[in-house]
């Protein structure tokens, strides 16, 4: 089943939900900042997990105390769709547990 794009207004409702997260061009982006190098980097590790658990993968990318993401649907033609939605929601719900802000 194809996955279909989300409207503007449906990417911005989705967007009020989803606090730190905005739209950039066609794509979600986020960035979180960490304690030290050894938590941004296990922040990857789970993320990379929660993406492979989805089958759906980002931008991301790690910095010294930061990581960031950037996510769209490229079989939707590079649109955000609810996949995108539900990657950064499952980020929101982990990034606490490794001191992200």
């Amino acid at each position: 089943m194809p996955v279909e794009p989300l409207s503007q207004k449906e990417i911005e409702d989705r967007l009020a939900e989803l606090p730190g997260w905005s739209l950039d061009g066609d794509r979600l982006t986020r960035s979180y900042r960490l304690g030290s190098h050894s938590a941004a980097t296990a922040m990857v590790v789970h993320i990379a997990q929660v993406q492979e658990e989805l089958d759906h993968h980002s931008d991301l990318t790690l910095g010294y105390d930061t990581v960031s993401l950037s996510v769209n649907t490229h079989s939707a033609g590079g649109a955000v769709t609810e996949k995108d939605v539900e990657l950064a929601r499952r980020v929101e719900d982990l990034a606490p547990g490794h001191g992200a802000h």
